[in-house]
């Protein structure tokens, strides 16, 4: 009987080395959403647009992302490989729906590792004034995203043990920190919890008003809540994937939402000036310091600068399995180089290279255009969320021909949706469409804040989206489709045996 857990249905061989228990696999999911991260990012941003009521963005969008992590749990029972999005659309569509859903991930995840880099400027100087290196902050974020980038490109490179030990390490610590950050907020309410009820008058000028203010506001909890598919791209380095990767999409899930929910709920219960204007610039990291004082305040920063890090470790690693899964099918340029497992390290070593030095490039567009960087920064949460449409949608359109789920292995029990796998699947179809939608509606809020205004940076979504994917699959059509295939040297060894 086949050991490889799914593999060989793939046409691979098993070349990664699987080291990774179920903690590492939950750790990698929880560590790429990163509530730490996420909230400390972007609740400036939703509370600047939506004033405290922006909090309901949150059970929203935790709703609509349910029920595609369900579907994606699904999934991982029966595909637990790297790449996984690229996988599972090659397994449900076609070749060429695969090859953009894999295009469009890679890109993102390189986007949203230098993303995330950038965060470290909004903690580290708080912390400390040593880190601001620069006077110009723009300057200095990518001095300090630089050398996080640095740093997870060495580890990613050294191999997945070390990777995985310490992005274990750092969730353990963020978890924990996490927990102490709720019971500190909760002792220091000042007010009740309807303060989620009030606007702000936030809705003020708005074409649809407070509804349309919403919709902005809402994007700081779109831009938090995903990548739970990382705990199933690490399927083939995991131990008892099927099993295990299933349940660790929906712990990780499940967990962010709670903890998340409840800092940002006791922030806004504790903070001490609710109609401070700080609040709309300084973000969480302004309420932590006014509510816990300088001292205790900057030690829950130095956990926030932790989780950051390993939001980028994460991050990186999945953006590193998908470029050795779809180079592995003769996907991209140099397929068999991108491809080369290290004998030594047992990682791809050259897409960790890759994947950084691009990182790196795009991170030194924020130093003298930083609304560019905004617009691409938001492009690439589009192209994630469109990815996952690139699964869900031909996902769907198996279950309506009545060809999914397949049929399991003897002695094998998956987890499975039953008879509520097509609402779900319908639910989650329609969630990531109006996500979409919202996410690249041209508002100058979003993508062009500040002076000086060009259209294409308003439409800059519409536009660089609809680039990306058109040279992408051109690029597939005429190009790569007729060379595309399993690599010899990645292909599963046919065993034959007699009586």
């Amino acid at each position: 009987m086949s050991t490889d857990d799914g593999l060989a249905g793939f046409g691979y061989k098993q070349e990664l080395e699987r080291s990774l228990g179920n903690f590492h696999t939950f750790a990698a999911g929880i560590s790429y959403i990163s509530i730490l991260t996420g909230t400390f990012q972007l609740f400036y941003f939703g509370f600047s647009f939506g004033g405290p009521a922006y909090w309901w963005s949150w059970p929203m969008v935790f709703a609509g992302q349910l029920m595609v992590a369900l579907s994606f749990a699904e999934l991982a029972a029966h595909y637990p490989v790297a790449g996984s999005i690229y996988n599972w659309s090659k397994k449900l569509g076609s070749p060429h729906v695969a090859w953009l859903a894999g295009w469009m991930m890679l890109t993102a995840s390189i986007v949203t590792i230098a993303a995330v880099a950038l965060a470290y400027q909004i903690t580290l100087p708080q912390i400390w004034s040593f880190f601001q290196f620069v006077a110009d902050p723009a300057v200095n974020a990518v001095i300090l995203g630089g050398v996080l980038i640095l740093f997870t490109t060495l580890v990613n490179a050294w191999g997945v043990k070390l990777m995985a030990t310490l992005n274990s390490v750092g969730v353990f610590i963020e978890l924990i920190a996490a927990v102490l950050l709720i019971i500190a907020l909760a002792v220091n309410v000042t007010r009740e919890p309807s303060v989620v009820l009030e606007t702000h008058d936030k809705g003020a000028g708005q074409p649809w008003g407070y509804f349309g203010a919403f919709l902005v506001a809402s994007l700081a909890s779109t831009y938090v809540m995903y990548g739970f598919d990382t705990a199933s791209s690490l399927g083939e380095e995991s131990h008892d994937p099927r099993k295990n990767a299933p349940k660790a999409i929906m712990r990780a899930l499940i967990a962010s939402f709670v903890i998340g929910g409840l800092i940002l709920l006791l922030a806004l219960m504790a903070v001490g000036d609710i109609n401070n204007p700080a609040i709309d610039t300084g973000g969480l990291q302004f309420i932590v310091l006014d509510v816990l004082g300088s001292t205790v305040g900057k030690i829950f920063l130095v956990a926030v600068a932790i989780a950051i890090t390993v939001c980028n470790l994460a991050v990186q690693s999945a953006a590193i399995r998908m470029m050795f899964a779809m180079a592995r099918d003769n996907n991209l340029p140099a397929g068999s180089k991108l491809a080369r497992v290290s004998p030594k390290t047992k990682t791809p070593v050259v897409p960790a290279v890759i994947t950084g030095v691009l990182a790196l490039l795009i991170l030194v567009v924020n130093i003298n255009q930083p609304q560019i960087f905004t617009v691409i920064t938001s492009i690439g949460i589009i192209m994630i969320y469109l990815a996952y449409l690139l699964v869900t949608v031909p996902m769907l359109l198996k279950r309506l021909r009545g060809e999914w789920p397949p049929p399991r292995q003897e002695g094998q029990k998956y987890f499975s949706l039953g008879k509520f796998g097509l609402p779900v699947n319908i639910l989650g179809v329609l969630w990531g469409g109006a996500v979409v939608v919202n996410l690249a509606w041209p508002r100058r809020d979003v993508y062009n804040a500040t002076p000086p205004y060009h259209w294409y940076l308003e439409w800059g979504a519409v536009l660089f989206v609809g680039i990306v994917a058109l040279v992408g699959f051109a690029y597939y059509w005429f190009v790569l489709r007729h060379k595309t295939g399993v690599l010899a040297d990645h292909a599963a060894i046919e065993e034959v045996l007699g009586d």
